[in-house]
């Protein structure tokens, strides 16, 4: 059913999955040297610091002053001794990227937020426009002139980061950074991302979780064909649809190969073909290198940290890291299983994905293209609805797999549904085939409705608050936005007023966290209206990029009239 990627094409670009480079391996020595040193007792130490800064002289030579320093037993060198080091030997953590002003940037832009009425709420969205400024970079000639300094990846185009650690270009952030810069009629700049993701899949054969060496390991939720989709509406850049054609192809070849794809057989034999997460990596995750190995050093043998350390990295790509979702045994890290599973939300991603493509290929005549991926997301809504559909919960659920390591001869059983309750399992709402059902809708909607995700201040990412940041409390602008957007495109009455109901709390959430902080938040409390989100392996990120391009894409659909109060 799906085209087919050789394993030999699979080994021929593993040569690129390299991140250790001896770059990253040397930085991972530093950051470890840094965690001894400084962080031991510290709760705001960060690794990913340590792989994020440039080198100012070449490796061999920073090499050797680091080898020099003087070292206690467990590893430490004096803390004057080691910022001296630092200070002589690097730049800072994001000194190789460039302020850039965005060309299209206007303080107000014509036919911004018509719908917006409320002067304070009005004041408040043209400030969260203005944000895409203090997140605009371009990466610094430096990098493509002299790439062994950095873990930094040469791009093309200007870039629009997330925010604070997160100072490189993201995946799936990026999907939504540009729904919000679209609502600003920042076209340019939604399209420069667009240019940087394709011309990874060009160097690559994917798009990189994000733009550091580090990365090359592992993808991230497949949105780029959403992305293109998004920009050709509200532009028409034919041009852009046309280049990107090719390497969206490539990268539906990418998820579809081997390591991604999995086959289920019903019991009368029939064949459905899903995909499941599964990063090219079984070693500690550089930028959280210290971390991984701390979180191995229970485990037994080499082989079982091996393991592991696959499992983290696939849970990273899946976007949701970390979360009980990926665990056996919610009580115990080391149970993470991403690879056994067969998530909703990616199939659902990749099924957009092929609906995108069609319509792609449909709209430059190339009827034949268009005709096999309609057949490909055909056979996909099929395998979504047998594998993942329960009728007793109303909702879509991830499926395990009995048998991870022999793809083949898997046989569907009810039991290895997932049966706890994530936002994901409404994700397949947000695709056409599925919004466009209305009977589904209305069942799905009741499901949603008494199903313990919706709080006082928007979606719970789970109901299991287990400490890690993708589950209870913690809601992402993300989920809000697919679940409410699919609601919206359903045409229901009923489903619209739920979506209206779920966007109004997320953006007073958002706007009362601003009026207290002076900044946008990377996740919230779904509990507190106005407290942002906590938990996970670093300390809450503001900046931030997708949480203000869902605010402002809330705010272009629901409006806010000068009546209804925010407080």
């Amino acid at each position: 059913m799906i085209t087919e990627s050789s394993p030999s094409r699979l080994h021929a670009s593993a040569h690129h999955m390299e991140p250790s480079t001896p770059l990253v391996s040397f930085l991972e020595r530093v950051q470890e040297t840094a965690f001894n040193t400084l962080g031991k007792n510290k709760s705001d130490f960060d690794p990913k610091t340590y792989v994020d800064l440039p080198l100012k002289f070449s490796l061999p030579a920073t090499e050797e002053a680091f080898d020099k320093l003087a070292r206690s037993a467990d590893g430490s060198v004096s803390v004057s001794d080691f910022n001296y080091f630092i200070e002589t030997y690097f730049e800072g953590a994001g000194d190789d990227l460039e302020y850039l002003e965005p060309e299209d940037f206007v303080a107000e832009p014509p036919g911004f937020l018509p719908k917006v009425e409320h002067t304070e709420v009005r004041a408040w969205a043209l400030k969260v426009h203005s944000l895409w400024k203090k997140l605009s970079r371009k990466v610094s000639t430096r990098v493509k002139n002299q790439p062994d300094l950095h873990t930094l990846l040469p791009l093309p185009a200007s870039v629009i980061i997330p925010g604070s650690r997160f100072r490189e270009v993201y995946y799936w952030d990026s999907y939504w950074v540009i729904r919000g810069l679209l609502v600003s009629k920042m076209y340019k700049t939604a399209k420069a991302i667009v240019t940087n993701l394709i011309s990874l899949i060009e160097e690559y054969g994917f798009v990189l979780n994000g733009a550091r060496t580090y990365y090359t390991n592992r993808s991230q939720p497949p949105l780029l064909s959403a992305m293109i989709f998004e920009i050709y509406n509200s532009t028409g850049d034919m041009e852009l649809v046309k280049r990107a054609l090719p390497a969206l192809r490539k990268e539906y070849d990418f998820w579809n190969s081997e390591i991604h794809r999995v086959t289920i057989r019903d019991t009368q034999g029939c064949s459905y073909t899903l995909n499941h997460y599964y990063a090219m990596w079984n070693k500690p995750r550089p930028e959280s290198s210290i971390m991984d190995k701390a979180s191995a050093s229970t485990l037994p043998n080499a082989s079982e940290k091996e393991r592991f350390y696959l499992e983290l990295a696939s849970a990273a790509e899946s976007g949701w890291d970390f979360s009980t979702r990926w665990m056996r045994d919610p009580s115990d890290f080391t149970t993470l299983a991403t690879t056994s599973i067969v998530p909703v939300d990616l199939n659902a991603f990749i099924l957009g994905m092929e609906l995108n493509i069609a319509f792609f290929a449909k709209v430059t005549g190339d009827n034949g293209t268009a005709e096999q991926f309609l057949e490909f997301s055909e056979a996909r809504k099929k395998a979504i609805n047998y594998v993942f559909w329960n009728e007793d919960t109303k909702q879509w659920l991830d499926y395990w797999l009995s048998n991870s390591s022999r793809k083949e001869d898997e046989v569907w059983v009810a039991q290895n549904q997932n049966r706890n309750i994530f936002a994901s399992n409404f994700v397949p709402l947000w695709m056409h085939p599925f919004y466009s059902d209305t009977s589904l809708v209305g069942r799905v909607v009741e499901s949603f409705k008494t199903c313990g995700l919706l709080r006082a201040v928007g979606i719970a990412t789970s109901l299991s608050d287990s400490g890690q940041q993708w589950d209870f409390p913690n809601g992402w602008a993300p989920l809000q936005h697919m679940l409410v957007e699919g609601l919206v495109k359903s045409g229901l009455k009923e489903a619209r007023s739920l979506a209206q109901e779920i966007a109004l709390r997320w953006i007073t959430t958002n706007y009362i966290s601003y009026k207290k902080t002076g900044v946008m938040h990377e996740k919230f409390h779904v509990e507190h209206c106005g407290e942002f989100g906590g938990g996970g392996e670093y300390l809450p990120q503001t900046g931030f990029g997708w949480s203000n391009g869902v605010v402002l894409a809330f705010l272009e659909e629901f409006g806010w009239p000068q009546h209804r109060n925010i407080d």
